[in-house]
């Protein structure tokens, strides 16, 4: 069944930057909320270490902008960084008002310190689920709205570009409904806030959905992409045989956490001068580096130390943690946790300006799947939830100020696809697995000209192959994991491009051919356009912003 409605205002993505803005945008027009799965499956609510956030006046504000700027290794758009920092406060209030509870002390809030940061400033949720609690207020605030409207279970499968501009988009609920619907959703705005694409990578500290669905659409629809090379690797996953990446937050560092090598000895103090607080591209290329044997493929075993942390019960603390550790017997007092990196947050997405606007007019981003240059080459710890607040935010009111008429109502002459057989999903899993493989060994911490073209090999073989795959289904056949699929392999491509343009070191992106910072030259973002199908190499641009 296909069919065709009007809206307001599109938002895709129900995570801490969607939400915000669909709170907005509701005060003014009817708004449709879309999610691949429930409202509460995003990272957002994945989100343990906090939330950052200067409360404390124009001096605190200050140092927060500092902090940011030095972490994001001179790349940081200051007046985008100064527009967080600055608003992050207000919004943080404004969350609290709205029912969000973190924890407090002697009726304060409780505030912990976490890398790079200059003081303590990092507000949590019950212990180490911020995200989770963020996801929860700004869902029920949202859900009083009777404005708002949600489509759950809901895969978007294209933008509809029509006189330059965003005009609607394709929506498939094929998951929990006896029949597949195809729905044309018109709008005077599309806002992309589905987050980011760790899924992209074997090693991942991201929920499923996490595919870069979002940033995909919008590179195939026209518009620019930037900085997709900067990935950050979380430095402390859970690396356990059989068991999720799950994250180990920063806070843990910030409690009093040390790092030691296979030999028991702590190695920080030769990368750092702030050891376990430095800026996690640091932090995460000395894990990799420790754990690197003498033989080629050898690993060895680097492990997070709690032990002779005093004062604090951690079981109370990081709750979370130490349920899913206890599972494996393990325990942050008692044992040795055994860590390695793993793909966390793109610095890199969608380009748009201050307040949201993507280069493609009727369309707008915020939180993980934008890039204004906010976090530059390295994000600090704990800026993204407050990015989605800040963002979100902004980009609702360019949305409203804007005031584009209503998409036209477009002929909709889609058929909703069939299903695949088990055989056709077997296949398409193989695919997906063999580029995640082929990212991690050849985009990950530490990348040089020659993997990175094994990379691009990689990843056109991929993108064939899904072409051949979907030759192999005949007419009119489709699922939501096809579509991850293509948005995965088009953002693999964005990433590999981007990492070989950028002929230096810099934050998340490291080259070991090319390992020095080069300011004379690329003291600048770079620009991703696709202008044709999604495994051609097409060229990267520079700009200084």
């Amino acid at each position: 069944m296909a069919v065709s409605s009007q809206v307001d205002f599109l938002v895709i993505g129900a995570g801490v930057a969607g939400l915000r803005a669909a709170v907005e945008l509701a005060r003014h027009g009817e708004v449709l909320v879309v999610t691949k799965e429930s409202v509460a499956e995003s990272n957002t609510h994945y989100a343990q270490g906090g939330i950052a956030v200067a409360m404390e006046g124009d001096a605190d504000v200050a140092l927060h902008l500092d902090d940011t700027v030095n972490a994001g290794d001179g790349l940081v758009y200051r007046p985008a960084a100064q527009a967080l920092v600055a608003e992050g406060p207000v919004r943080v209030a404004e969350l609290i008002e709205w029912g969000a509870a973190f924890d407090s002390e002697a009726g304060e809030l409780l505030r912990t310190r976490e890398g790079a940061h200059s003081l303590p400033r990092i507000l949590h949720a019950n212990g180490d689920a911020t995200g989770a609690e963020i996801s929860r207020s700004l869902a029920a605030f949202a859900r009083v709205h009777k404005r708002i409207r949600f489509a759950e279970w809901t895969t978007v499968t294209g933008l509809v570009v029509a006189d330059g501009r965003v005009i609607a988009a394709d929506l498939l609920n094929c998951e929990r409904r006896p029949q597949r619907v195809l729905e044309r959703v018109s709008a005077r705005a599309v806002l992309v806030a589905a987050g980011g694409a760790g899924q992209v990578y074997s090693d991942t500290t991201n929920p499923a959905v996490a595919t870069g669905d979002g940033i995909a659409l919008a590179a195939e629809a026209g518009a620019q992409l930037a900085d997709m090379e900067f990935y950050q690797f979380h430095p402390t996953a859970l690396s356990l045989p059989g068991a999720p990446r799950f994250l180990l937050s920063e806070a843990l560092r910030g409690e009093g956490a040390i790092l030691r090598n296979d030999r028991g000895e702590r190695f920080m103090e030769r990368y750092h001068p702030l050891l376990e607080l430095a800026p996690r591209d640091v932090v995460a290329r000395a894990i990799t580096r420790e754990g690197m044997g003498a033989a080629p493929g050898e690993v060895r075993v680097v492990h997070l130390d709690m032990r002779d942390v005093q004062g604090i019960d951690l079981r109370h603390r990081f709750p979370g943690i130490s349920a899913l550790l206890a599972k494996y017997g393990l325990d942050l007092g008692r044992d040795l946790i055994p860590v390695r990196p793993a793909a966390h947050y793109l610095m890199g997405g969608i380009r748009t300006d201050l307040f949201g606007r993507a280069t493609l007019p009727g369309l707008y981003a915020a939180g993980e799947a934008a890039c204004t240059g906010v976090h530059g080459a390295n994000r600090l710890a704990s800026n993204s939830l407050l990015e989605g607040l800040v963002f979100g935010a902004r980009a609702a009111q360019s949305m409203l100020d804007d005031c584009l008429p209503q998409g036209r109502d477009a002929e909709v002459s889609l058929t909703p696809p069939a299903p695949l057989t088990a055989a056709e999903q077997a296949r398409l899993e193989e695919i997906i697995t063999s580029l995640q493989a082929a990212m991690w060994a050849y985009a990950g911490l530490l990348r040089e000209e020659s993997t990175l073209r094994l990379g691009l090999a990689a990843q056109k073989a991929c993108a064939e192959a899904l072409v051949e795959l979907a030759g192999q289904f005949g007419e009119g056949k489709g699922s939501r994991r096809l579509a991850e699929a293509q948005a995965m392999s088009r953002v693999a491509h964005a990433i590999l491009a981007s990492a070989l343009a950028r002929t230096e070191s810099r934050g998340a992106h490291f080259r070991n051919d090319f390992p020095r910072r080069d300011d004379a030259n690329f003291l600048k973002h770079s620009i991703f356009q696709s202008t044709s199908s999604a495994d051609r190499e097409e060229p990267v641009a520079f700009e200084a912003w």
